[in-house]
């Protein structure tokens, strides 16, 4: 009777936040809303029965259809909309070159990005003097470690040619499934293969050129339209999304890790104000940015994907920051796989320095400190686009720096919670990437003020 109560509780929030729909509030202004309740009843529900009651579990295995099924609808569009968007904005480029122009702006932006957080990553580490001095002892971190031992093994030595093959999808068809972490990088790579083909078919037989470009620009148009269909349902998936993450959380082992806590968030924190210094030394107001970003960062932080933010990152830069779409989606889709500044800048760089004491190495000397720095910045290609990356990154980092990776097991207790302000940083980065990228090629167009 209690979970029927509380699944009834639910729904009659889900239709407050329809009413809210109905009431013309913006996108931002819903998912806040959204974020706020989530955190109230999921925090109500952990307070009546605990974390670990068999009530708020079988509660929560109803509340994942609406938080677990947007996420999984977020992810079903993600490759068809890589695909036709870029596809269609390569098609309706004049001049072939500016291609080369903007994906190494964009790639240079998230690599400078990446080893700026990577710096201050160990900075941070040091500065709040966090070690792994001493934390194998503990049990769960120790079980912990030995899994992400393991993990090194399956993934393998690779080099860095053997990592940039990895990208070419010699099976398009099986990249549109995202079975590999590169998948989006191949369907990246594909589109954009096409979409030249494409140009050319334009400048050798114009007419079938423009029967083409209509059946893209056809196609792109319906996805679209599926893409804002799904997105409507944002709020919904924040709120249950964060009932979720709060129902389940264990408060007095996070407060026993809460100094990594609080430093990881000052390090994010450091990293969106570097964002904000590049939007202003390209003309940007930090603030309308962040403004009109808000609803995809909301996103990011609640579901802890980067990859599933990608559809939300791209209208948003293209419809209202006047972001040029191919800009937009070459930022949003290399952001969620290629130097991401939360999970592969800041959190290799400061478990590597915490780690580092234990085996006799000094972390701020140079030698250790630029060499971190550059592998970071190496290794944050290919990194999955979804919750784990992280754990991707540190394991890529740690085993090039010959440091144990059992040790890096002690934030096992806290993942969840820095893992969803790394993945908005990410995402961030990937959008400031895109508007700094857009306004240096002059491709910004104006749009509405909100």
């Amino acid at each position: 009777m209690l979970i029927i109560l509380y699944g009834l509780i639910f729904l009659l929030l889900i239709y407050g936040l329809y009413r809210c729909q109905r009431s013309g509030l913006t996108l931002g202004r819903q998912v806040l809303i959204a974020l706020v309740v989530g955190v109230l009843y999921g925090a109500g529900l952990q307070a009546l029965h605990g974390a670990d009651s068999p009530i708020i579990k079988d509660t929560l295995a109803w509340v994942g259809v609406v938080g677990s099924g947007y996420v999984s609808l977020l992810q079903m569009i993600v490759m068809p909309l890589i695909m036709v968007s870029i596809l269609g904005a390569i098609a309706r480029l004049n001049d072939a070159r500016a291609l080369g122009r903007i994906s190494l702006s964009v790639l240079a932006m998230l690599m400078i990005t990446v080893a700026i957080s990577a710096a201050i990553g160990i900075g941070i580490a040091h500065l709040f003097g966090l070690t792994a001095q001493g934390l194998a002892d503990n049990a769960q971190a120790f079980a912990r470690g030995q899994a992400l031992v393991a993990k090194a093994g399956q993934l393998g030595d690779q080099s860095v040619p053997q990592m940039l093959v990895s990208f070419i999808p010699s099976n398009p068809f099986a990249a549109l499934t995202g079975a590999s972490p590169t998948a989006i990088i191949s369907v990246v790579i594909f589109s954009a293969f096409l979409g030249g083909a494409a140009l050319m078919l334009r400048r050798d037989e114009p007419e079938a050129g423009e029967r083409l470009m209509a059946g893209i620009q056809l196609v792109q148009a319906w996805i679209l339209r599926l893409v804002r269909i799904v997105i409507r349902l944002t709020p919904y998936g924040v709120m249950a999304l964060m009932v979720h993450m709060v129902a389940v959380s264990h408060w007095q082992q996070i407060l026993e890790l809460v100094r990594f806590l609080v430093a990881s968030y000052v390090g994010l924190a450091l990293i969106l104000v570097v964002h904000a210094v590049f939007l202003l030394l390209s003309g940007i107001s930090p603030k309308r940015f962040f403004g009109r970003a808000w609803p995809v960062l909301s996103f990011a932080f609640t579901s802890r994907s980067s990859a599933a933010s990608i559809p939300l990152s791209i209208e948003t830069q293209t419809e209202r920051m006047g972001i040029a779409p191919a800009i937009a989606n070459f930022a949003a889709t290399f952001g969620s796989t290629i130097g991401q500044n939360g999970c592969a800048g800041l959190y290799p760089a400061m478990l590597a320095t915490m780690i580092a004491p234990t085996v006799g190495i000094d972390p701020m000397t140079p030698s250790f400190f630029f060499t971190l720095v550059g592998v970071v910045a190496v290794s944050s290609f290919g990194i999955a686009g979804v919750g784990g990356g992280a754990t991707f990154a540190a394991i890529v980092v740690l085993s090039t720096m010959n440091l144990p990776l059992a040790l890096a097991g002690v934030l096992i207790a806290i993942e969840p919670l820095i893992d969803m302000g790394r993945t908005a940083v990410n995402v961030n980065g990937a959008m400031t990437a895109g508007a700094v990228s857009s306004r240096w090629l002059d491709m910004t167009r104006k749009v509405e003020e909100d």
